[in-house]
C-alpha cells in the first residue's frame, strides 16, 4: 500500500472512531439555581415543567438533576461551588456521563465560571470541566448589578429587593458592580481581556419587562415579580429584565440570542421568566440540549 493510501485509511480509521465515540455519549443536563439557599429547587426556583420539557430532549431524559446549593455564599466558597462541584460530580459518576450541558440562571453563571476557571482550586473540577459540553447560561449576573450595590447600601431598595435578592448576603455582596469587575479582571475567565473559559458559555439575554394586567403573557413567571422588576428597572438601563442590564448578562463568553429574536411573537423576557416556560423558552432549551 502507497503512503497516500496508508494515511487515507488512517483518517478512515479516525474518523470512524470519532463517529463511535460521539454516538456513544451520555448526556446529561443540570440545572444550576442563582441567588439563594435552595432546598428544594425544582419545585421552588425552577418548577417541574420548563425542567420536564427540557429533559424530554435527551436520549434518556433520566440523565437530569436540579441542584440544590446555598448561593447566599461567596462562588468560591464550600457552600457554593463546592457544593456545586459536589452534586455535579455525583450526577456524572451515578449516570456515566460523558457529555454534559449545565443551564444555569443569574448568580449560577458566576458560580459556574468559577469552577471554569479555577481548575486548581478543587481537585473536583478538572473531571467536572473534562465531561462539560456547554453552560447555557440564562440571564446571567456576569458584570454585577447596580441592584446589589443599592440593597447593600441599605437605601429604599432593600425592603422592595429582599423578594428577589435576599437581603444583604455574600452573594449579594459579590453582585455589586465593581465587586464583580474586580473577579472578572482577577478571578474569572470569559469577559474581555480575559483568557476564554474552556468550554462554551452561551448567555440569553433578557431585554425588557412588562407587567400590564390586561396582557395574559405578564403572568408568566409571576404577575407580582414582573410588576416588582418593572419598577426597578427605572433604575437600570433602558435595555434590561428588571435585574440586570443587557451588558451585564453580555459580559461573560457569548450571547447565544437576545430573547426577542427567539421567543413565541418575540415576548421579551424578565429576571423572574427567564427561568420558566415563558414564550416557547422551554422549547428552545430541549432542542438545544442534544447538540
Amino acid at each position: 500500500m502507497t503512503m497516500k493510501g496508508k494515511w487515507l485509511w488512517a483518517g478512515l480509521a479516525l474518523a470512524a472512531t470519532s463517529t463511535v465515540a460521539n454516538a456513544a455519549d451520555v448526556v446529561g443536563v443540570a440545572f444550576v439555581h442563582g441567588t439563594g439557599k435552595q432546598t428544594n429547587a425544582l419545585a421552588d426556583y425552577w418548577q417541574p415543567e420548563i425542567v420536564n420539557t427540557v429533559r424530554s430532549g435527551l436520549p434518556n431524559s433520566a440523565n437530569y438533576t436540579v441542584i440544590n446549593c446555598d448561593f447566599t455564599q461567596y462562588m468560591w466558597k464550600p457552600d457554593a461551588a463546592g457544593c456545586l462541584a459536589g452534586q455535579l460530580t455525583s450526577f456524572i459518576n451515578s449516570r456515566g456521563i460523558t457529555k454534559l450541558v449545565v443551564i444555569t440562571h443569574s448568580n449560577g453563571g458566576n458560580v459556574m465560571r468559577w469552577i471554569m476557571s479555577n481548575p486548581t482550586w478543587d481537585s473536583r473540577y478538572p473531571a467536572i470541566i473534562t465531561r462539560l459540553h456547554k453552560v447555557n447560561a440564562l440571564a446571567p449576573s456576569s458584570a454585577g448589578t447596580p441592584l446589589a450595590d443599592a440593597v447593600m447600601n441599605g437605601n429604599m431598595f432593600e425592603q422592595a429587593l429582599g423578594w428577589l435578592l435576599g437581603y444583604e448576603n455574600d452573594a449579594v455582596r459579590m453582585q455589586q458592580v465593581s465587586w464583580m469587575a474586580t473577579y472578572n479582571a482577577n478571578n474569572l475567565y470569559g469577559t474581555v481581556g480575559r483568557p476564554a473559559l474552556p468550554k462554551p458559555f452561551r448567555a440569553v439575554v433578557g431585554t425588557e419587562v412588562e407587567s400590564s394586567p390586561f396582557d395574559s403573557d405578564s403572568y408568566c413567571g409571576g404577575y407580582t415579580q414582573n410588576v416588582g422588576l418593572e419598577a426597578t428597572q427605572n433604575w437600570l438601563a433602558s435595555c434590561s429584565d428588571g435585574f440586570l442590564n443587557c451588558s451585564s448578562q453580555s459580559a461573560a463568553g457569548s450571547v447565544w440570542f437576545r430573547d426577542v429574536s427567539r421567543t413565541r411573537d418575540a415576548e421579551p423576557l424578565s429576571h423572574a421568566q427567564s427561568r420558566r416556560n415563558c414564550f416557547s423558552l422551554d422549547t428552545i432549551l430541549r432542542a438545544d440540549v442534544n447538540l
